[in-house]
């Protein structure tokens, strides 16, 4: 026989009472449940196999939703300890670096004053930094409302500052000298010269005055051929060399 497996129901119909009278209401009930029987459709063989599988399947994504929601609560407990740890680092290098800010910015603008305030002091993680600058014989104004030359010789200093209380091992600038005058030059300069006994730094400039305080000078020659050369000079070996010549 083809078809498919029928109900277990041999001990359900054995147990059936014995029926002396048919209820009046009998023909109502049985279209009722051939109703149900229809709106249930056919019977699916493979419903135990399947249900199983679900089970399995649930089970496995329960856990899985388990062991996320384990991690996502370990992964902000974390995060709520590096926001404290930064906050307090950001805090304290923004304190440290604001005591060193105002000698760095006498020293390129040859007197003055500046300071740092943290935009959002109650929340340091998503504060800013704004730089109050007084130059000579000036009132306070903000980074905004100083000229480009001045913007640029206080974001030196604070690089500056930043340098003095961290140095590293070396440090690039390129052209940060390009809107300075000479007279801040010089001083940037010095101040630089300063900074090189701990820190080795590269600097590509034009300017004249930066490049007398380069211990050796790189740069690009032309040839008669249009080629291009790099070429070193170390400026106490070349005047060693004239002064013998």
């Amino acid at each position: 026989q083809t078809g498919p497996t029928p109900l277990p129901i041999r001990e359900v119909v054995e147990e059936l009472p014995a029926v002396n009278e048919l209820p009046a209401d009998i023909e109502e009930n049985i279209h009722h449940y051939r109703g149900q029987l229809q709106r249930m459709g056919p019977i699916n063989p493979d419903a135990p196999t399947e249900l199983a599988a679900t089970e399995e399947r649930f089970e496995f994504l329960t856990q899985q939703v388990g062991d996320l929601t384990e991690t996502d609560s370990q992964l902000r407990v974390v995060i709520a300890e590096l926001d404290e740890l930064t906050s307090k680092a950001f805090a304290k290098t923004v304190e440290q670096v604001n005591g060193i800010f105002d000698q760095t910015f006498r020293q390129l603008f040859g007197g003055g004053s500046g300071r740092l305030v943290m935009t959002d002091p109650d929340d340091p993680t998503s504060s800013g930094v704004e730089i109050i600058a007084r130059l000579p014989n000036r009132r306070e104004q903000g980074l905004a409302l100083l000229s480009g030359g001045e913007r640029s010789l206080t974001a030196v200093a604070l690089l500056f500052s930043l340098l003095r209380v961290s140095p590293p091992p070396f440090c690039v600038l390129d052209e940060v000298d390009a809107a300075l005058d000479e007279a801040n030059v010089n001083r940037f300069r010095d101040l630089l010269q300063e900074l090189s006994l701990q820190t080795q730094f590269i600097l590509i400039t034009h300017n004249r005055g930066t490049v007398q305080a380069a211990q050796t000078l790189y740069g690009v020659s032309m040839q008669p051929d249009s080629s291009s050369q790099v070429i070193s000079i170390k400026p106490e070996e070349y005047l060693g060399q004239r002064s013998g010549s």
